[in-house]
């Protein structure tokens, strides 16, 4: 409870922002799928067909993974918040859609023929009585969908949309319960006082309601107005982003220090993005102008037309900066010297009891010990794929994402994982990285990928990156990534400190 305390208590101000940012989110999703679904339940209420269709075709949205649509949209939208409130509303409207039919179709024939008698039309009917009869079963639909967007608007962290989700990302990424607990307990307390909210306005009546929403609607307006003004008083910006992660996290501090030492430029940072995939699309679309890649990474699952595997860093690097450039207009800059290439680890008490040293070695476990990858490492070529093919290993594999991996190894659950030889769990865990003899594994040297638009404008930043080119060695970044992952210092601080030793900052 004292480490949930003083972590909060060292968060506090991350914590206000995405708290801020995820009312945002959700507000500004929930007040769209309210606009949408009313008056279209309005429209085909009494058409039963057509609504059939409609709540079945709005049903079969919500099984959609949450996930999937964002991978999805990112294509075509970008990133942020577009695509997260359009996902989000996608999953909101079937309640509010059925129930408002449910509210509409459920009223009392025979106030129905009253209005008739009276010579009320449609819209005066529903003006009159419809809706304040209706409207206790409407604003249920609501607080579902209310509860719903709170709950999937943690995944927004993931596109850089921010939110609260991003303490959960980055609590199973640290291995930092604390950081999880925050997460989950917020979004938690913040759908509770949601329904209760929402719940009041049940009884209320018509103008009431209408006067809550309004109200939501000018706060909501309100809270962007401090970004709007920022961002018209703010010098051009440049916006770099990393992937899960510590080490993209301390690589993107590192070019923000150097850009903003060197360039009148204003640089903001996105950590802990995700995918390689979300990052790959939203730069390409423009969302954001720089991320940290591998040269491996590059060859082996961006371009279109890989080349022919090599093992030579150079050779590598060459193919990369090459096909990415001409297939997407992207600049892959010089590599830093350090080598973060696929590995497979087993624990040291397994390799010491049956002598494994090497990949091919893990040949009389196959049929006992149970793997645990990567959905990108399962899936690629110089992955499980490649250990199938050219080590003709058929392990049994279950997937997971990268945090949780060492997580499961560490508690026994699996007994071989995919790593990086600069993650800091290695050493932590007392996990054993096994020889590539029939070297499967290209080189993987982190370097800069950046649009090509935005170095044409801006030349000098090919400079100011490159003074990273040839440094770092692979213990120095297992070091930085170790001090923030396991000690818990800032990104920051520890990318400061290394270019202060490097004499690239005062």
């Amino acid at each position: 409870m004292n480490k949930l305390i003083m972590t909060f208590q060292d968060r506090f101000e991350e914590w206000v922002q995405s708290l801020i940012e995820h009312l945002q989110i959700s507000l500004l999703s929930l007040l769209l799928a309210i606009i949408i679904a009313i008056p279209l339940a309005i429209v085909i209420c009494h058409q039963k067909r057509i609504s059939e269709v409609v709540l079945q075709i709005s049903g079969i949205f919500q099984t959609i993974p949450s996930l999937a649509l964002l991978g999805l949209f990112i294509p075509f939208m970008g990133i942020g918040t577009v695509p997260a409130v359009l996902a989000l509303v996608i999953y909101a409207l079937f309640p509010i859609l059925q129930n408002t039919i449910t509210g509409l179709t459920t009223i009392d024939p025979s106030l129905t023929e009253a209005g008739l008698a009276f010579g009320m039309s449609k819209w005066e009917r529903l003006k009159k009585f419809e809706l304040a009869l209706a409207m206790p079963v409407i604003i249920s639909g609501i607080r579902t969908a209310a509860v719903l967007i709170i709950g999937t608007a943690t995944l927004a962290a993931l596109i850089g949309a921010g939110g609260i989700g991003s303490f959960i990302l980055l609590g199973i990424d640290r291995n930092n319960s604390s950081l999880i607990l925050i997460g989950a307990i917020s979004s938690a307390l913040l759908a509770i006082l949601f329904n209760l909210l929402i719940k009041f306005l049940e009884k209320a009546s018509l103008k009431k309601i209408m006067s809550a929403f309004l109200v939501m609607l000018i706060g909501l307006t309100a809270s962007y107005l401090p970004n709007i003004i920022k961002a018209s008083q703010a010098k051009e910006e440049v916006v770099i982003a990393g992937k899960l992660g510590p080490e993209p996290e301390i690589l993107i501090n590192m070019y923000k220090e150097l850009i903003e030492k060197d360039s009148n430029l204003s640089v903001t940072i996105k950590p802990n993005f995700g995918k390689t995939s979300f990052l790959y699309e939203a730069l390409k679309k423009g969302d954001i102008d720089i991320y940290p890649e591998f040269t491996g990474t590059v060859t082996s699952s961006l371009l279109k037309n890989p080349p022919k595997l090599s093992n030579d860093p150079q050779k590598v690097y060459q193919a990369a900066r090459a096909g990415i450039l001409k297939q997407d207009k992207l600049i892959l800059l010089k590599p830093m010297n350090y080598q973060n290439t696929y590995a497979v680890a087993i624990r040291k008490k397994l390799a010491k009891e049956h002598q494994i040293q090497s990949i091919a070695d893990l040949k009389q476990l196959e049929s006992s010990a149970k793997a645990g990858f990567t959905l990108e490492f399962n899936d690629r070529k110089d992955g499980n794929k490649g250990l199938q093919k050219l080590y003709g290993l058929n392990l049994q594999v279950s997937t997971m994402e990268p945090a949780l991996r060492y997580q499961a190894i560490q508690k026994g659950n699996i007994d071989i994982t995919d790593a990086y030889l600069t993650d800091p769990e290695i050493k932590q865990y007392h996990l054993v990285t096994l020889k590539d003899t029939k070297q499967l594994f290209p080189p993987y040297q982190g370097a800069p990928l950046m649009r090509e638009a935005l170095l044409k404008k801006h030349p000098e930043l090919r400079k100011i990156l490159n003074k990273l080119a040839g440094k770092i060695t692979e213990n120095q970044m297992r070091e930085m990534n170790y001090q923030v992952k396991v000690k818990g210092r800032s990104a920051r601080a520890v990318a400061q400190d290394y270019l202060k030793k490097a004499k690239l900052l005062k």
